[in-house]
């Protein structure tokens, strides 16, 4: 999850040309990565993990105490496999991805989580009803078999029904790693907060070591069709670095003088600049801050609702972390001061869901969720 939007190529290739050169470069990736297998260990490895997205894949060696061996990444996300899928895609990206170490460690089991297990992917997992806790996931894992005979066991997202349905792929995972074994809030009478800032933000109330109710916020998307294909983006200038000053000035903006809504201060941005008041250099921070701004105000008026707020809440972020730090500094201007950021939440989630569903052994399960609490 990022917050700038890809750009579009300057040609199209015909489809033979295209598929040539994916295929190729699938083919290079996986001799690059036997290479590099050869230097890795696998007398230990105990669990093949995948986070499997919409524009990139990333696979995960554990060993049997919870560490990780090695690692993979490429661009071939569901919608970027290297053949369609109808030719064998998943299994060529799984191949490219994994190969070289299920040649030297064929019996190692395999999960995954993510858009792999959406209607779009290898194999649809449904949804599970929210409340969800990490037991319902694993109750709610589909299976299917690669080419090589390998059997890919995929974790299923969550669904929050209602009049404004709520869906999410990939975060339960992250979410139950950054809580790790332990029940989230002490007990059910009380709540956490776990927000993960990107494309599609998301805000997640845990109770009682369950995914409660959730929020989105399409920030991230917006900001990047704002800046890239409306008048705001003419006079914007990509800046060296963050103009921290700018991006307080959106979000306060948004917190203080933003009733009307995003709508309506968002064309601040070029009258801002217009006046003179707002550097171009300035300008791509300043929409940042209050878009991000706008969300949190958004996200503060739901928790009213629930007889909390921002103010005083201590709570977990887990994403990018330059992003995840643009989020702590917003959220210091609404009051919350304690927001931690929790590392290898993907992993740790991998990994547990993998234990709860009896892939490997839990005997490692304290020290793992010590670690993943811990950062």
């Amino acid at each position: 999850m990022t917050q700038a939007g890809s750009s579009m190529p300057a040609a199209h290739l015909t489809g033979a040309v295209d598929a040539a050169n994916v295929t190729n470069v699938a083919l290079d990736a996986s001799a690059a990565a036997a290479a590099q297998t050869q230097t890795v260990s696998l007398d230990q490895a105990a669990l093949v993990a995948l986070d499997w997205g919409t524009t990139s894949l990333r696979a995960y060696l554990f060993d049997a105490a919870g560490n990780v061996l090695d690692t993979r990444e490429s661009t071939a996300g569901i919608m970027n496999l290297p053949r369609p899928a109808a030719e064998g895609g998943f299994d060529a990206a799984f191949e490219s991805a994994c190969g070289a170490w299920l040649e030297r460690a064929p019996n190692v089991p395999v999960i995954a989580a993510g858009m792999v297990g959406s209607a779009q992917g290898w194999l649809e997992a449904p949804y599970v009803d929210a409340p969800a806790s990490a037991d319902a996931l694993v109750a709610g894992i589909v299976r299917v078999q690669a080419a090589r005979g390998v059997t890919l066991h995929i974790v299923p997202g969550v669904l929050e029904r209602g009049e404004l349905p709520n869906v999410m792929r990939g975060e339960e995972t992250q979410i139950f790693g950054a809580l790790g074994d332990s029940p989230a809030g002490g007990n059910d009478g009380q709540h956490e907060l776990i927000g993960l800032p990107g494309t599609h933000a998301k805000w997640v109330v845990v109770r009682g070591s369950r995914i409660e109710r959730f929020h989105t916020f399409m920030t991230g998307e917006v900001f990047a069709a704002l800046r890239e294909h409306t008048i705001l983006g003419r006079t914007m200038v990509t800046p060296d670095r963050m103009d921290t000053e700018a991006f307080l000035r959106g979000v306060n903006n948004a917190r203080l003088k933003g009733q009307a809504g995003v709508l309506a201060t968002i064309f601040s941005t070029r009258t801002l600049g217009l006046t003179g008041q707002l550097a171009g250099q300035q300008q791509p921070d300043y929409l940042s801050g209050l878009l991000i701004g706008h969300e949190l105000a958004g996200l503060d008026a739901v928790l009213v609702q629930h007889q909390s707020k921002l103010d005083g809440h201590a709570l977990r972020l887990i994403g990018n972390e330059a992003l995840c730090g643009r989020y702590q500094l917003a959220l210091v201007q609404f009051g919350c001061t304690e927001a931690e950021l929790v590392r290898q939440a993907t992993e740790r989630g991998l990994w547990r869901i993998a234990t709860q569903a009896g892939l490997v052994a839990s005997g490692s399960g304290a020290t793992q969720a010590a670690r993943a609490a811990g950062g």
